[in-house]
């Protein structure tokens, strides 16, 4: 069983979202289930960088969080589906608005991941 190797620290709001939103693919799930990406292999095809059992264990935290709700239809072979909970929904402006803070400053954020990339592998 998995045992967290730093104590939680939940003394503000922005430690709170963190242990919400950390992980890799977690807005970008939100963002794509918001435009109407329901199905897993639908999210799978927006995110293909990703592997299914990551996207599913984003997922499952998402549903743990109370920001997206799944719904499994009783039919074969099972079909799943996600949606945001109401929850969830008020984070879509936030999304949005750090979308646009990377938009408006893509090439700045773009030089500087690079030149740290390069002194990683060098």
């Amino acid at each position: 069983m998995y045992e967290r190797k730093i104590p939680l620290s939940l003394n503000c709001g922005l430690d709170l979202i963190g242990e919400v939103l950390y992980g890799k693919w977690k807005i970008r799930l939100l963002w794509f289930i918001n435009e109407g990406h329901k199905r897993p292999s639908e999210l799978q095809r927006k995110i293909p960088d990703a592997s299914r059992r990551v996207l599913n264990m984003q997922l499952k935290e998402l549903e743990e969080h109370e920001l997206v709700c799944k719904k499994i239809y009783p039919v074969v072979p099972p079909k799943v589906e996600y949606s945001l909970t109401g929850f969830g929904e008020t984070l879509i402006p936030v999304i949005s608005v750090l979308g646009q803070w990377g938009d408006d400053h893509e090439e700045q954020l773009r030089s500087v991941i690079l030149k740290r990339s390069e002194k990683l592998f060098v």
